[in-house]
């Protein structure tokens, strides 16, 4: 699924997030994770992340512990959840618990556009 961002990747700041989210009966498909989160789930949103390296790793955004949305906080340069305050590191590795396990990747790769993503995801229409 291609997914707009707000700007394009290149543009992106190290040490920087940017937040996107799926579209309406849209889930993004989960690579990887634990607790919470696990290979073949779906997550409503993420974010993209360049760290110090300019590295890219493309995020979930529910949180491992108890799959609530993480929010980005540039300030401390951590992803926080304000549900029971687990706090992650750029490239989703835990810095803070009740979290014992990192953030999911989502599978992607560069759009056609440098404003475009494209992210493994499952379309939800007729589910319930």
């Amino acid at each position: 699924m291609t997914v707009p961002l707000d700007k394009p990747i290149t543009d992106l700041t190290a040490n920087d997030a940017l937040k996107f989210t799926s579209p309406p009966e849209t889930g993004f498909v989960m690579k990887d994770g634990g607790g919470d989160n696990a290979p073949g789930k779906v997550a409503f949103g993420g974010y993209v992340a360049k760290d110090a390296s300019g590295n890219v790793n493309v995020l979930a955004i529910n949180c491992s512990h108890l799959g609530c949305s993480i929010a980005w906080t540039p300030a401390d340069k951590l992803f926080e959840c304000p549900c029971h305050g687990s706090r992650f590191t750029i490239d989703g590795e835990v810095a803070h618990g009740p979290a014992a396990f990192p953030l999911s990747h989502l599978t992607w790769k560069q759009g056609g556009s440098p404003n475009e993503i494209v992210v493994t995801a499952y379309t939800l229409k007729g589910i319930g």
